[in-house]
């Protein structure tokens, strides 16, 4: 039992290392060597963990994918509106990015052009599904404008939020993100809420930013 919880903590560690070199550095830049190096471990601790770079990189974005469905269904657990479960789910992947680097090196994996391995789904196609949804829900609730192509909104919404994360990544530190996501509800409450419902999510969308920053700074 020791040895196989020393294993699980060396592998954790791996994973760790190798997401903080590959959000710091991407994917190319990174050789195993560093990750060893920075991982403090032996390659043949790492080799016997992980056989080629490509599948850190697949345990990253499986974490990323695990993580994204935990907040999302703890957030159903609770039974909030479609649209306030939409914007804490945003949220919510914006504290994991803050929190650590598995979040920010699965993004960076994910736009820099490694490839998912079946059966996990590209975070993209997962991130809109799970954003349709929610959408869909709104738009039953009244809390977004009847006439919307939930399709087209949830597409864009997806590239506004993986595109304030990409450009924050290279333009300012991550504990900005909050911030960030807070003015990307401002903007889209404003074009897809009816107006005597916009107070109660441009309020929202100032706590969820202010839960965040507590909880990390």
């Amino acid at each position: 039992m020791a040895r196989q919880l020393r294993a699980e903590q060396t592998r954790t560690t791996i994973i760790t290392a190798a997401a903080d070199l590959f959000d710091r550095r991407g994917y190319e830049s990174t050789s195993l060597s560093d990750i060893v190096a920075h991982a403090h471990v032996t390659k043949g601790a790492l080799y016997f963990h992980f056989a080629a770079k490509e599948d850190l990189a697949h345990a990253i974005m499986e974490l990323q994918s695990q993580a994204a469905r935990r907040v999302a269904g703890e957030i159903d657990d609770r039974g909030y509106a479609s649209l306030e479960a939409l914007m804490r789910l945003t949220f919510g992947l914006t504290r994991l990015s803050v929190e650590g680097p598995i979040a920010r090196a699965g993004l960076r994996l994910a736009t820099g052009g490694v490839a998912v391995r079946p059966p996990l789904p590209h975070p993209f196609a997962e991130l809109l599904d799970l954003i349709s949804r929610r959408l869909g829900g709104a738009v039953k609730e009244s809390d977004i404008h009847q006439d919307v192509d939930v399709d087209a909104v949830a597409h864009s919404l997806v590239c506004f939020f993986v595109g304030t994360r990409v450009v924050g990544r290279s333009r300012e530190p991550a504990v900005r993100l909050p911030r960030r996501m807070s003015e990307m509800w401002y903007v889209l409450v404003r074009g897809l809420v009816p107006v005597p419902r916009r107070p109660r999510y441009l309020t929202l969308a100032t706590r969820l930013e202010r839960e965040i920053m507590a909880a990390v700074v």
